[in-house]
């Protein structure tokens, strides 16, 4: 049996909709985690963006008020602040992170999908 697909979203993003539908549509078990009632804490987020083999900053959604308001453009932040930061303000980060077992990706756009099923 493979690993349990979990959907890291925000119900009312359009992505992330399209991500949710597929999934059913797909007939494959999943989990979904809003990620704004159920924040997804630093240490899983770290571990997600290993799973992507991403950057933290890779991980930021920069037309955000947030993003602007925190001046992350021109602030030299580690890894790890980016990632607390991104803890704390749920819109900051991109959606919506797909995970199956030791891979992880960001389903922007909705047909990334495919790629972990």
């Amino acid at each position: 049996m493979s690993p349990t697909i979990v959907i890291y979203q925000k119900p009312t993003c359009t992505t992330c909709r399209q991500v949710y539908k597929a999934l059913q549509e797909s007939g494959i078990p999943f989990e979904a985690v809003d990620y704004y009632t159920d924040p997804i804490p630093a240490a899983k987020l770290t571990e997600l963006i290993a799973k992507m083999g991403i950057t933290p900053r890779e991980l930021l959604r920069t037309k955000e008020p947030a993003y602007k308001e925190l001046e992350l453009a021109s602030r030299p932040l580690g890894d790890d602040e980016l990632v607390e930061l991104m803890a704390t303000h749920p819109d900051l980060v991109q959606r919506p992170i797909v995970e199956r077992g030791p891979r992880a990706i960001l389903a922007r756009p909705a047909e990334r999908l495919k790629e972990i099923l």
